[in-house]
């Protein structure tokens, strides 16, 4: 089904490139402004130059960084700041990293192009819905330069792991780049180049199934840019570039694959004291007050209790913590709330998602919030790391006058929940999972040139 294949990658120089660390950056798509121009102020050939921060549902009007991005991209491969390898290549990308849990793991995944396919044909599957504003942006910069500067992260059914040993056997030795993230993370890219071992990876992907974990708007485009390049090329040819998209690609069963929670910030507009945030909700949950001696200590009480009904079976279950009164509630979701119309009308794969559960019977349900409303007034942040999302709710209480700032804790979404959903042709809500950690963007470009004598 899935036709994966080797390619030419653009990456850095090192010879004109010292420390590589210095021009990467994460996905376009978690920097905010602050951390953009602190990487534009590392050193002026940053990623962030290229991959531009995404304004695309701020400004309706090219203002010419399309096309700035663009000479830059040219002349920073006339200056051989970027080189583009001269064989065709799938690469071994690993990520030695420190888990939130305390564990060090490894992740091992490849890089290659994957043939791209409508949604509608099943081959490559979707888990979560994208926004026009947001592709806009991403199709003007990826047209106008000719090349995809991020890759999309997606996972394939491996279970004996036989693509990933057939890589390591026949990685080169020498990596192509080595680097650590933002977070300490080490990330690390190899060549496989041997052609035995290149054609025997794409036949084992031939029926395999293809899930997008990050960067669906990252695919979507690439599907809009080669409907594009169709109405100015109606004969195009197969093996264009433009039927392909780069892919960070790992098995669902690597031992090193992590996914972790996003919690929810809520700012309730109006004040709510703690006990009246529970009496909302206990019509369809059971809660329990949950003690500390700190704050820090009432977060992870509730997180302990929440990983035991997890790990038990027991039904949807999350946390709920009040920053201003520094109280914290767990909330177990009740048999005739999940029996209830609400949830009952949703497809079985999203009834027991914690993500679903929380906008369906707390956020739309007990607090009375549309969708509308929580996306056009701002009103939900999401934040991965427990400690962040404290800090953030305490800060806001202390300065909140009209609004009451509610820190909502979730468990992670199971790799398999994710597969699934997307197998089912269903949807997860906004920021359903976070698969970490991030993959760098910088490490490898995908030229969309058919000029392979460059």
């Amino acid at each position: 089904m899935a036709v994966v294949v080797p390619f030419r990658g653009v990456h850095y120089n090192p010879d004109k490139i010292k420390n590589i660390e210095e021009v990467l950056t994460p996905p376009y798509d978690v920097i905010n402004e602050d951390e953009g121009e602190t990487f534009l102020k590392k050193n002026r050939y940053n990623m962030i130059q290229l991959d531009l921060r995404n304004t695309g549902q701020k400004e309706t009007a090219d203002t010419g960084r399309y096309k700035e991005a663009h000479s830059r991209f040219d002349s920073w491969q006339e200056e051989q700041v970027f080189i583009r390898d001269k064989q065709p290549t799938i690469y071994l990308y690993s990520i030695e990293y420190l888990h939130p849990s305390g564990k060090t793991l490894t992740r091992k995944g490849l890089v290659g192009l994957v043939g791209l396919a409508e949604f509608s044909e099943g081959i490559v599957k979707p888990h979560e819905e994208t926004f026009a504003g947001v592709i806009s942006d991403r199709l003007e910069l990826m047209d106008e330069c000719g090349a995809q500067f991020s890759k999309v992260f997606s996972l394939y059914s491996d279970p004996e792991q036989q693509i990933m040993h057939l890589l390591e056997q026949a990685r080169e030795p020498d990596p192509v780049a080595s680097a650590n993230d933002g977070d300490g993370n080490v990330h690390t890219l190899w060549r496989v180049v041997d052609p035995e071992t290149l054609a025997k990876v794409g036949a084992l992907f031939a029926d395999k199934s293809i899930y997008i974990a990050d960067g669906h708007h990252r695919y979507t485009t690439a599907l809009a840019l080669k409907k594009r390049e169709l109405s100015r090329n109606p004969n195009l040819p197969q093996e264009s570039p433009f039927n392909s998209i780069m892919m960070y690609l790992c098995a669902c069963e690597d031992p090193g694959l992590s996914v972790l929670p996003t919690h929810r910030l809520l700012n309730y507009p109006g004040k709510l004291s703690a006990d009246q945030a529970a009496a909302l909700v206990e019509t369809d949950f059971s809660v329990s007050e949950v003690q500390g001696r700190t704050r820090e200590g009432v977060i992870r009480s509730l997180q302990d209790r929440m990983d035991e009904l997890a790990l038990n079976g027991g039904m949807v279950a999350f946390g709920l913590y009040h920053a201003g009164e520094d109280r914290g509630f767990l909330l177990q979701v009740q048999n005739k709330a999940m029996a209830s119309d609400v949830l009952a009308k949703k497809a079985k794969v999203l009834q027991h998602l914690d993500v679903v559960v929380l906008s369906d019977l707390v956020l739309h349900g007990a607090f009375k919030l549309n969708h509308q409303q929580c996306v056009q007034d701002d009103l939900v942040k999401y934040v991965s790391d427990p400690d962040a999302a404290l800090d953030m709710a305490v800060k806001q209480s202390v300065a909140a006058t009209e609004y009451t700032p509610l820190l909502f804790l979730l468990n992670p979404t199971r790799v398999s929940q994710v597969t699934d959903v997307a197998d089912s042709g269903e949807i997860m809500p906004h920021k359903s999972t976070y698969f970490y950690p991030k993959i760098l963007t910088g490490l490898l470009i995908n030229k969309l040139s058919g000029d392979e004598k460059e």
